[in-house]
């Protein structure tokens, strides 16, 4: 792309205008869920016998009874039909950080010449979509293809345009998850029985403890057209190139800015999608870096609220493009400037409240809200370096430790006020078990209210933060699956609570008093997560020597990173608690450490044509532009002052060809380091070969490049530059 042409698309970019959208005449709350089959639909469409067992499913967890799926595809139908829907399709999560969906048509013969509409409950509740297509980590082989999906009848089917998507497990033919679902679903179940089991410690009249998650996604938006003249940004999602604009997000201006106007028109207009599709959209704003978003739901149970953010994303992508922008997920899509993570607020409740709740009404309230906070915490302590590698990836190794992201080690901040508690618990105080509710702070200004000041304060540097009734885990990248880390985190969760009712059990049998063993075995565990609390910077690089000292997993190589998931402890955890098998975590793995290094293989390849393409022809040309000037110079004035001129320019000709020749000689080496990297045949040592060998290549070449993009003419530079893909409204 020539440099002028850069420049019309920019300016066409700046002179776009907000494209209209229609808002609803109903308010929110009546066109909520309008295109979901929820309990609303199901009373209208089903029997009312069907419709009791559906309720039976969804609330209660009993079984599927397969006896009725054609009285419920025929609702489903009935309803579908009306609404203009001509096909359905099983929407399911393959291990591809995506959705996958294929369409039929609600078509039969009629044995008379024509066709009739018909879905029949077989089509509803199971498929057989190609499993050899998707990852399966070895489980498959490609003529092995044959997988099963089938209907999670507690996520609500929904209607996109004509189509009705019916959200599925996916498996394989032998049994073995081969999406996120099943084992999200699994640890679900397993923190479900071991919470409850504690819970009855407390207050016997628990029968269920629910999962609860909110999660926040941050998101870039960049004008379509420039996005297009990015050929990194197509097809990585990130820029690998890019000088630092002079003004970006050091000024604190855009966090909860004003919302430009093209933004607010997007963000109203996935509001209302998001609203008909059941989706709780609450929150939105301007984040910290220029073209940063985010916008966040009201909690839901977990499993669905998982549902939601997959479905969302693509939401955002599609209506995205009706605007002129494009959507960028990717944790780090520029350099220098904060990266975008989906924190995930997770709490666990039951129908007499939340359990992470403080203050309570009575000691033994506390004493239940301190024991589910330790014992989570003890789950986060003992799988420290599994959490890591439930949100780790190539792309949101970008993110972590830089600009407003966490750090690469997991901890947990807990505030002065819980962390008081947990000594006063631990010391054996007389008001151990007592909790400080909000404190009246009030301001010396008339007019304004007093405030009430929370309990615990926020701490941006944590990945694993207690914010009042709460944990926020941070770390979690934008485009990820929440699953991965949801399923990782209840599964750890449920073996600390396991344990902590097979250990209380232990003691009563033994002649303790039942609240004495509780509170002693509390004690033993607020003295054994210590190393997983930390209250300060975790920017410092004294943290990063502490964090070392006291044990925790301080690894910063993706590929090795992974290994944490074929740990003995880790297998033994997911076998134990019945969510994932040793056969499916390794071949997760060999997904894991694949996806990597293809991802990086992609960067590095594009990398090398923009540099041997892109950049070094303009420069080249821009360089003999200068060379050309020189001798003009030498022709037109007199020897001294021609070289005093030419000074500068020659100056510029010797830095150019330094910059140059760096670049031409690394990609070269990038390329055969990729070559060595490719015929190793081990997906871990090639994903640890990317790592140590191409992936360092990538960043040392940037450097050069960038400093060329602050000494090459305007109007010659190729590619759309940071203070414009950033500063487009």
């Amino acid at each position: 792309m020539a440099g002028n042409l850069r420049l019309k698309v920019v300016d066409e970019a700046f002179k776009r205008q907000p494209v209209a959208v229609t808002v609803p005449k109903e308010r929110p709350s009546e066109y909520f869920a309008k295109y979901v089959f929820n309990k609303q639909k199901m009373y209208k469409y089903l029997p009312a016998d069907v419709y009791r067992k559906m309720c039976d499913v969804i609330d209660n967890g009993a079984p599927f009874d397969r006896a009725i799926a054609d009285a419920v595809a025929q609702g489903i139908k009935q309803w579908a039909v009306e609404n203009g829907v001509t096909h359905y399709t099983h929407w399911f999560q393959p291990l591809t950080e995506g959705t996958a969906e294929k369409h039929d048509g609600f078509v039969e013969h009629d044995r008379k010449g024509g066709m009739v509409e018909e879905f029949e409950g077989k089509l509803l509740v199971q498929q057989e979509p190609d499993a050899s297509s998707f990852p399966s980590g070895g489980i498959r082989s490609t003529f092995e293809a044959r997988g099963y999906t089938a209907w999670d009848p507690t996520s609500p089917v929904f209607i996109i345009g004509d189509t009705l998507m019916i959200p599925t497990i996916f498996i394989s033919y032998t049994g073995e998850a081969l999406d996120y679902k099943v084992p999200l679903k699994k640890a679900l179940y397993a923190v479900d029985k071991a919470a409850t089991a504690v819970c009855q410690l407390f207050n016997p009249e628990v029968k269920k403890v629910v999962c609860n998650l909110g999660w926040e996604q941050e998101y870039f938006l960049v004008d379509e057209a420039l996005f297009a003249a990015r050929p990194d940004l197509v097809m990585t999602g990130r820029t690998l190139m890019g000088h630092d604009s002079a003004k970006n997000q050091q000024m604190d201006d855009h966090y909860f800015g004003s919302i430009p106007g093209r933004v607010e028109n997007f963000m109203r207009d996935i509001e209302i999608q998001a609203l008909e599709l059941g989706i709780p959209c609450k929150t939105r704003h301007n984040e910290v870096a220029p073209n940063q978003f985010e916008l966040a739901p009201i909690f839901e149970e977990t499993n669905l609220a998982v549902d939601h953010n997959m479905l969302m994303m693509s939401i955002m992508k599609r209506v995205a493009r009706k605007h002129g922008f494009r959507c960028l997920l990717h944790e780090k899509p520029f350099k220098g400037i904060n990266g975008s993570g989906k924190h995930n607020n997770w709490s666990l409740s039951t129908d007499t409240g939340i359990l992470l709740h403080a203050p309570g009404k009575t000691p033994l309230d506390n004493l239940r809200f301190v024991t589910f906070a330790v014992e989570t915490l003890k789950g986060v302590l003992d799988h420290n370096g599994l959490l890591k590698a439930s949100i780790m990836s190539a792309t949101n190794a970008h993110r972590l430790g830089a600009n407003e992201a966490p750090p690469a080690i997991i901890s947990s901040f807990l505030g002065k006020t819980l962390t008081d508690l947990l000594e006063h618990v631990e010391k054996a105080d007389e008001d151990a078990l007592s909790v400080a509710s909000k404190t009246a702070f009030r301001l010396d200004i008339p007019a304004i209210p007093e405030l009430l000041i929370d309990n615990t304060d926020r701490n941006r540097t944590s990945p694993f933060a207690f914010t009042g009734n709460r944990f926020e885990f941070r770390a979690v990248g934008s485009e990820a699956n929440c699953a991965s880390a949801m399923l990782t985190l209840n599964t750890a969760v449920a073996e600390a609570l396991t344990s902590f009712r097979e250990r209380v059990d232990a003691l009563i049998a033994k002649g303790e008093a039942k609240e004495t063993a509780i509170l002693k075995l509390v004690r033993e565990d607020i003295k054994y997560i210590k190393p997983i609390i930390f209250n300060g910077n975790g920017y410092g690089e004294e943290w990063k020597r502490e964090a070392a000292r006291r044990g925790l997993d301080c690894e910063t190589s993706a590929p090795l990173i992974f290994d944490r998931y074929l740990d003995e402890a880790s297998i033994r955890m997911f076998e134990s608690q019945n969510v994932m098998t040793r056969l499916e975590l390794k071949a997760r793995n060999e997904i894991k450490w694949e996806t990597y290094t293809k991802k990086i293989q992609i960067e590095s390849r594009i990398f090398g044509d923009l540099c041997l393409n892109h950049i070094i022809p303009v420069v080249t040309k821009y360089q003999s532009m200068l060379i050309d000037n020189v001798h003009k110079v030498m022709e037109i004035f007199p020897q001294e002052k021609a070289q005093k001129i030419s000074k500068e320019n020659l100056y510029l000709i010797e830095k150019i060809s330094d910059h140059e020749s760096f670049i031409i000689e690394n990609v070269e080496k990038m390329i055969e380091a990729r070559k060595a990297a490719n015929h190793i045949d081990s997906e871990r040592e090639k994903a640890i070969a990317y790592h140590d060998t191409v992936a360092p290549l990538l960043e040392e070449i940037r450097y050069h490049v960038d400093k060329l993009e602050t000494i090459v003419d305007d109007e010659a530079w190729p590619l759309p530059k940071y203070r414009e893909l950033l500063f487009i409204r």
